[in-house]
């Protein structure tokens, strides 16, 4: 409701200043421009992720300190808090980093964020920057069409911050024309009613165009061109400061519960900042002036005074948090409650973590391995087991022997809940990525993750079908044929078994190689069993009803292994170094494959002729 009124109301008063006067268009178009600037400075930021910016985030989050430097350097540089907010929520959402790493960024970027004022106050103000925006645009436009991602990335953000440049400087000229024409320090208030009214206005300022850089620029340019008292001005950067935790809230939306988290932290953390800063107004100013003082910057310069005074008041506000970092983690675990476990549910995809390729890829990988632990737990219970005492015996064969009471649960709607819902979300999101223009290694690696979760998925299905009959002939023994279908239990059982040790195995020391022995075995062990099942017939020691079922059931087992091992392999080998080169060279295709089946077979048979 707000948005549909805000639209209309934003359009009639710059409809209205239109008319007014051609300054204020002057002042609007900077605005534009600015703000123009600022998204492609963050799309040029973006085509730069999936590499060096995720890989130092994950990297610089081990401690509160490292946090804080990475917040504000990266705000820094990319001239965004609001960038450095949602990647922060992005990658907490995807559970690449802590809570209180999160919050440690989000203190960092507050810090990072008055850089922006300096470069404003000390450089946009004393130099005619639209000389350097023009060849910087010509610049960016050729670099804009290259095809290589990094060399775009650059054209982005040099036209960035060309059009950065040239927004400042129209608001500057706007505003040195427009005081000619009419004064905005007759609406000047001073006083307690002047601190609240100006921190609503920057506030609202800053909610109205999502970025708190524009803001304080705006308010330096007008503060420089003498339309807005100096006190009033420090109002205004207060109410910035309170305004930009719109971004993060809005981002939060769509996150998971610590991404919320994360929103409330930057909300109460400005709130609290913004509130010491306007009680305290008094000392704050007449500490600004002794820095001011004692680094040279004159009296009179209100513009690089209101830079001081934003870096002051942001660094209090880190100062004053720090001490109760651990207390401020604790109220928003109690605030906002993780929310039970509901393995039905998607734990990592949202629409939060689906902006960049790390977390893509991430967030992809852990919920396909949350659907293979929900996919194991059906296939264990359709054989009538139980994982925990599958994953601790030492002795697979005879925990599977001694496992006959049927394990009561409705495959099919578990099934339907806790597999087939998570395959379609997994299935959704590979399509969602797929349509960002994600790079091309990363959608190869998310279009084989899609893959596996539909071997794991298929893997499932073979196991509903022969649940019936396994049930049937091991529930207590039957001679012959329990014994065989006990034989199917025990290998699907230890192919769990050793995926899991696959799955714990440090990732440099997994090898691709045990699971083409894997393979054999399993090829093996089909072909065995459908011979003898073929003696035992001709022997009449088998009824052909009860074959024909066994060999049907057998094929899904056999289908249910080798989509299994096919999922293990794709999910957990790593092929980038030179030891996955070789093990690839030395992997077995098919044709290899089917060839020692053989021969081993034919040995077997040799060996047991008279």
């Amino acid at each position: 409701m707000m948005k549909k009124l805000l639209l209309p109301v934003i359009l009639l008063a710059l409809s209205f200043g239109f008319w007014a006067s051609r300054d204020f268009q002057e002042i609007a178009a900077g605005v534009a421009i600015f703000l123009f600037g600022m998204l492609m400075l963050e799309d040029g930021f973006k085509l730069f992720s999936g590499g060096f910016l995720e890989a130092a985030l994950e990297k610089a989050t081990g401690s509160v300190a490292k946090s804080m430097g990475f917040g504000i350097l990266t705000t820094t540089i990319m001239q965004s808090s609001s960038l450095v907010s949602v990647i922060t929520i992005s990658f907490l959402s995807a559970g690449l980093i802590s809570l209180i790493g999160g919050v440690g960024i989000i203190f960092g970027a507050n810090i990072g964020t008055t850089t922006g004022a300096w470069l404003v106050a000390g450089f946009g103000l004393k130099v005619n920057i639209s000389a350097y925006a023009l060849p910087m645009l010509a610049l960016a436009i050729v670099l804009v069409f290259q095809k290589n991602k990094y060399l775009r990335g650059f054209g982005f953000v040099l036209a960035g911050l060309g059009f950065l440049f040239l927004g400042i400087h129209h608001m500057k000229e706007g505003f040195v024309s427009f005081k000619d024409q009419f004064d905005l320090t007759r609406f000047a208030l001073t006083g307690l009613l002047g601190l609240v009214v100006y921190t609503l206005v920057g506030a609202t300022a800053t909610v109205v165009m999502q970025s708190s850089h524009a803001t304080m620029t705006l308010i330096i340019t007008a503060l420089a061109a003498g339309q807005i008292s100096y006190e009033n001005a420090l109002a205004l950067a207060i109410g910035a400061n309170v305004g930009t935790t719109i971004t993060a809230i809005i981002g939060s939306f769509t996150a998971n519960y610590q991404g919320k988290r994360l929103a409330l932290a930057h909300l109460i953390f400005n709130l609290l900042t913004a509130g010491v800063a306007l009680v305290f107004i008094g000392p704050i100013r007449v500490t600004v002036d002794f820095i001011s003082a004692g680094v040279g910057i004159p009296d009179n310069d209100f513009t690089l005074k209101l830079a001081v005074f934003h870096t002051v008041f942001n660094t209090l506000g880190v100062v004053i948090m720090l001490p109760l970092l651990h207390r401020l983690i604790a109220f928003l675990e109690r605030t906002i409650k993780q929310p039970e476990e509901d393995l039905s549910k998607p734990k990592y995809l949202s629409e939060a973590v689906d902006e960049f390729p790390q977390t893509v890829e991430v967030a992809l990988r852990r919920e396909v391995k949350h659907l293979y632990d929900n996919a194991v737990e059906l296939i264990v219970h359709g054989l009538n087991l139980h994982r925990t005492e599958l994953f601790e015996t030492k002795d697979i064969a005879a925990t599977v022997r001694a496992s006959r009471k049927p394990v009561e649960f409705d495959i099919d709607e578990r099934y339907e809940a806790r597999v087939k819902t998570l395959y379609s979300a997994i299935v959704e999101f590979a399509t969602r990525a797929g349509a960002k223009g994600m790079p091309e290694d990363v959608m190869e690696e998310i279009y084989s993750l899609r893959d596996v979760a539909g071997r794991i998925v298929r893997a499932v299905k073979a196991v509903k079908h022969l649940r019936g009959n396994a049930t049937l002939y091991t529930e207590r023994p039957q001679g012959t044929i329990t014994e065989l279908y006990n034989q199917l239990r025990i290998e699907i059982a230890r192919i769990i078994v050793e995926i899991r040790k696959l799955d714990l195995t440090d990732p440099e020391d997994r090898s691709s190689l045990w699971l083409d022995q894997e393979r054999v075995q399993v090829e093996s062990s089909g072909r065995e069993a459908n011979d003898r099942v073929e003696a035992l017939i001709r022997n009449r020691k088998l009824d052909a009803a009860v074959a024909t079922s066994f060999l049907n059931d057998s094929n899904y087992a056999q289908s249910a292994m080798r989509d299994l091992l096919g999922a293990a392999r794709a999910y957990y080998i790593e092929r980038e170094d030179a030891m996955a080169e070789v093990e690839r060279i030395l992997a077995l295709d098919d044709e290899e494959l089917t060839a020692i089946v053989m021969g081993a077979l034919n040995e077997k048979k040799k060996e047991q002729a008279p």
